[in-house]
């Protein structure tokens, strides 16, 4: 097979540019390393080689492969030495003067047919190439640390980049082992984008004294399966590296509610509490191991009252079984009796609203997250309003682990933890593909291999329903009166006519 570009440059031989140099060579390209601190290439080639050795040392190669793939790897010392490659790959410093310089400088060796490419996570791929005399022939292409094993490579294009660049250096993406997904040059392309509504809506739930930083990562692991709660991604990522992010994006979206960044990131920041790398995050760490807090214990409670639910409550037959399985008496009467717990279960409302609205007893209502099949979760939620009795949020809890599920009991809030974090992600989704900045089976692609997420956020939607998803926001908008639960436009109409998220690429 015909290597898509034989000759190669990286230009920064840190973690990221070692990283694509490795899968380069891999591929069959000739790599040439070049970095502004001296010796730099030269170490990145030597830990390249470590690294291809250690591979034949657990056998997973041969020490023919290591050789040839070591033959490919060339350090230079100074941009005249690229003069003949077909492709440069910038991983320098994420400042925009600093890539317009170099590109500027590259301009004037390389041949015209050959491609500039960045790395940039967060610049604006149109911005760094608007000093350039042909901009038409930068484009964006951005690997994730590590890059041998994040698989997701996002090709993005420039105001003027010629569209053919990106369909070749998706091309080579392929053939590096990878997958490239194509993009518009927005604030944070897709993953970074996509990613917003994860951590920054586990914030405001954190500071709203909804529940604290371990019952979130528990809900949130538990109830939809991300591999690490939001809280324990942020202290593996770093504050250092994420509030930045954050407020990137934030500002370059003009203030957009939907990115508001959290005064707790930015105050951890300032303190150097940036997580498990120093020892402390949200969590404290002993010999790298996050110190999690224990659960609370599940009540004693000798005798549990009758059971009354509301008839507006979400998957209310499911709810029923599940009270049946668990052995709870239930009460059926129009409206509950003096004793019993009042079970509501809204999508996207507080339960003091609902309470309030459906004229119950505040002291004896307490609400269930049923936004998702109880039989496809590993936790249980419930919610208590300010008024709640604690006997009643006692008996709830006692009663719901009966099974030996997990329960955790939050503070009353609009919309349970897993209801505002999956809305969320969902309309920010919905949003890009609004915007055209990339195909929705790229939108998947991206999130699933660059973010580790149990589904796509297209594929949320549809497994827990468009109209359940549009439910929760048009209600967190009216508990909250805050335009970031704005249904995006792309979700709105889709749900409208009950059409599949992920059923139509336009």
């Amino acid at each position: 097979m015909k290597i898509q570009y034989p000759n190669i440059a990286i230009v920064g031989t840190g973690a990221m540019g070692r990283g694509i140099a490795q899968i380069a060579a891999q591929a069959g390209s000739q790599v040439f390393l070049l970095d502004a601190n001296p010796g730099a290439a030269a170490t990145a080639q030597s830990a390249l080689n470590e690294q291809w050795a250690k591979l034949v040392a657990k056998g997973r190669i041969d020490v023919a492969q290591a050789n040839a793939w070591g033959a490919n790897l060339h350090p230079v010392d100074s941009v005249n030495d690229l003069a003949h490659c077909d492709l440069v790959i910038e991983a320098i410093v994420e400042r925009l003067d600093a890539k317009q310089a170099l590109f500027a400088q590259l301009e004037s060796v390389v041949r015209r047919e050959a491609v500039l490419a960045t790395n940039t996570s967060s610049l604006s791929v149109t911005a760094i190439g608007a000093a350039l005399k042909n901009p038409d022939r930068l484009a964006g292409f951005h690997f994730f640390n590590p890059v041998p094993l994040m698989k997701v490579v996002e090709v993005i294009a420039g105001l003027k980049t010629n569209p053919a660049i990106c369909a070749d250096l998706a091309a080579y993406t392929q053939q590096m082992g990878h997958t490239p997904v194509q993009a518009q040059d927005t604030p944070g392309f897709i993953v970074n984008h996509a990613g917003r509504g994860f951590g920054t809506e586990a914030l405001r739930i954190v500071g709203e004294g909804v529940s604290d930083f371990a019952t979130i990562d528990r809900i949130l692991r538990d109830q939809v399966g991300f591999k690490l709660g939001p809280f324990e991604l942020m202290d593996l990522t770093a504050l250092d590296v994420s509030h930045p992010v954050m407020e990137a994006i934030y500002r370059q979206y003009y203030d957009e509610p939907r990115f508001r960044p959290s005064v707790i990131t930015a105050q951890r920041l300032a303190g150097g509490v940036l997580g498990k790398k120093v020892g402390e995050g949200f969590y404290r760490y002993a010999e790298g191991v996050a110190q999690v807090p224990p659960e609370a214990p599940v009540p004693v409670v000798e005798n549990i009252p009758p059971v009354w639910v509301s008839p507006r409550a979400a998957r209310r037959a499911e709810l029923y079984q599940l009270l049946k399985d668990l052995g709870a008496t239930i009460e059926t009467g129009q409206s509950p009796s003096p004793n019993a717990i009042t079970l509501v279960a809204p999508l996207g409302f507080d339960i003091t609203t609902v309470a309030v609205v459906e004229r119950l007893d505040p002291a004896r209502t307490i609400g269930i997250d049923m936004l998702i099949d109880d039989a496809a979760t590993k936790r249980r939620v419930l919610a208590t309003n300010p008024a709640t009795r604690v006997d009643i949020r006692n008996a709830a809890h006692a009663l719901f682990a009966r099974d030996g599920k997990p329960v955790s009991v939050i503070r009353d809030s609009g919309g349970f933890v897993t209801q505002r974090v999956v809305a969320t992600i969902v309309n920010i989704a919905s949003d890009i593909c609004q915007q055209g900045i990339c195909s929705p089976r790229d939108l998947e692609t991206a999130v699933t291999l660059g973010l580790g997420y149990p589904l796509g956020p297209l594929a949320m939607g549809d497994r827990w329903g468009p109209t359940n998803i549009l439910e929760v926001l048009f209600n967190m908008q009216t508990v909250y009166g805050d335009t970031r639960y704005r249904p995006s436009p792309w979700l709105r109409r889709r749900g409208a006519i009950g059409l599949s998220l992920t059923h139509v690429e336009e």
